[in-house]
This record gives C-alpha cells, structure tokens and sequence, in this order.
C-alpha cells in the first residue's frame, strides 16, 4: 500500500517498538511533562519522526490513532487542527476495563471509528457500543540473539511498577510465590521490592534468557509482551490461567497454567529441579510464537487496517 504520514502518540514503548516495524512515515508529537518522543532502548526506525507538539498542526497527515483516553478526549483538541480532526482516525484499546468488567462502555461511541482491541479477551469484555472493532494480537520486535539459556535457576517476572498496581498485576502473589522459589522481578519500580530494576529494551531480552522460567501473577490486564516475548526467546512460562493467556499457553507443553497459586509454585519447582523440561517447554513455546505472534502476520494486520480506515484517501 502507499505510505501514510501517521501521527501516533508515545504510549507504550514495547507496543511502539512493534508498530514502527510498517513503513510509512511516523510523528511522535513531544511536550515537556506530557509526551515523549523517540527512546534510545527501542528499535525504532529512521522514519520513526519527533515533532513538537505546537507544530503538529501544520503537518500534512493521512492518519491519527489514539491509544488513552486523554489522546482522545483532550490531546486531539489541542494539537490537531480542525482539518486534521476530521482524518481517518483508530482508537488502539490496550486494556481490558477498568471499571466492571463486563458492563464497562467504552469512551469511543462512533461509528466512524476503528477501535482496535489487541486480544479477543479485550474486545469480549468491552461494551463497544456502535464503534465498529477489529482484533490485531500483538508481535514484537526484540533481539533477535537474545535466545533461552535458563542457566539461571531462578525464575523472573517483568511487569512495571507492580508494587504500585498491587492486586491487579498480582503483586501479593508473586511476593508470596518468592518466598517459596528463588524469583527476581525486572521493571520500571521494580527495585522498590527487592527487583533488578528497569532494563532497557535492547537489553531486556538477552537477561531475561539467562532465568529458567517466567512467571506472570497478572489476574486481570490485557495479554503481557512479555509473555510473548519470554516466548519469543524460547522461555517457558508460568502463569495465572486468566484473560488470553489460557488461549496462548498450552499446560504441560508450552509452560503451566493454574488459578491455584500452590500448583504454580509447584511447578516452578520442578523448572528448577529439570532444565531439560524448561527447555522443551520453550522450545513449544517459541514455535507457538513465531506462527502465531510474527512480525509478518502483525504488519499485515495493521496494513489492512490502514486501508480499511484511510479507502481512497491513501496518498
């Protein structure tokens, strides 16, 4: 398809990561305190653009998407001009409700909106109302060296600021499965509990293949990169059998799942004890990543949608 001028917002750097991956032209709008532009720990390209956010308007754009609630309600009021709010425009949905979770309406009641969920988990839970959804899974864009070792024999969880987010990202679950199983846990605030901190991007991946499992305590979000990207790398994963993920691990083969927290425990146990089976497990699971979560099926996805969105007004 022809390239787009694209104006996008930095909201989440590992999904940014994955979406610069399509050519065509991207503005990162930058205001002091407010938005941030290009970041040194990702793998974005060189049509991956900063712009001032009091110039934004002056751009010649073929496409906006919205991934807050403050993109769309207060970010487009301000920087874009009237013409430019009238562009095709997607809502990208990274979350699951955080109200109830079934009768949530979402903020977007449009029919001439794309909303994107990126898990039918996601799309299931929200009240779309009359804004028309499609489901694009996730991919991501990682380093391609960083490959499984698990010599480690701990296991890692990566999950930011979980002390903050507390019972939603199961903070009190991984803080009691670490005083059974020697856990380390990696993310920005990470430190407050004892963790390794925030790595950055380019080398996330290449620590978190020394460690011989993952493990997810999140009880309810949407799918977590890094589950993906612990598969990616060929990781097993241990997990809350919650939201997507019961559709992406397959227990037994490509990792554990369980609402039980003792089971979990137990099975990291045996990770711990087997590196033979962590091995195989990741083996599982990388093949499972690379066919469902591929960087081809994703920028194909995102292409269609571009089109769907933009017809004939495609440059």
């Amino acid at each position: 398809m022809s390239c787009l001028n694209i104006l996008i917002w930095h909201i989440h750097g590992g999904y940014l990561n994955s979406l610069a991956q399509i050519e065509h032209n991207w503005y990162l709008p930058v205001k002091e305190g407010e938005y941030s532009g290009r970041s040194p720990s990702l793998f974005l390209p060189k049509y991956v653009c900063e712009i001032p956010a009091a110039e934004v308007r002056h751009l010649k754009l073929d496409l906006i998407i919205f991934q807050s609630p403050k993109n769309y309600l207060e970010d487009q009021y301000e920087i874009l001009s009237p013409d430019q709010r009238l562009l095709p425009h997607i809502y990208l949905e990274h979350n699951t409700p955080r109200g109830h979770p079934t009768n949530t309406q979402h903020i977007v009641d449009d029919p001439n909106t794309l909303l994107v969920h990126v898990t039918h988990y996601n799309r299931l839970m929200w009240e779309n109302r009359r804004t028309p959804t499609i489901v694009i899974e996730h991919s991501v864009a990682i380093d391609p060296d960083a490959l499984y070792r698990g010599h480690l024999e701990r296991g890692i969880t990566v999950i930011n600021s979980m002390s903050q987010r507390g019972r939603l990202v199961g903070c009190d679950l991984f803080l009691h499965a670490r005083e059974q199983v020697p856990l380390d846990c990696a993310g920005m605030q990470s430190d407050e509990l004892g963790g390794i901190g925030d790595i950055s991007y380019r080398l996330l991946h290449r620590r978190m293949a020394d460690y011989r499992f993952l493990f997810s305590p999140i009880r309810y979000t949407s799918l977590p990169l890094s589950v993906v990207e612990a598969m990616m790398i060929g990781m097993p994963i241990v997990a809350l059998a919650t939201t997507e993920l019961p559709t992406v691990i397959e227990h037994g083969k490509s990792g554990y799942l369980s609402c039980e927290i003792a089971e979990l425990i137990e099975h990291m146990r045996r990770l711990l004890k087997d590196p033979e089976e962590a091995r195989c497990l990741g083996a599982h699971a990388r093949t499972v990543a690379l066919e469902r979560f591929s960087m081809t099926r994703f920028i194909r996805d995102w292409n269609a949608a571009f089109q769907l969105v933009t017809g004939d007004r495609v440059r």
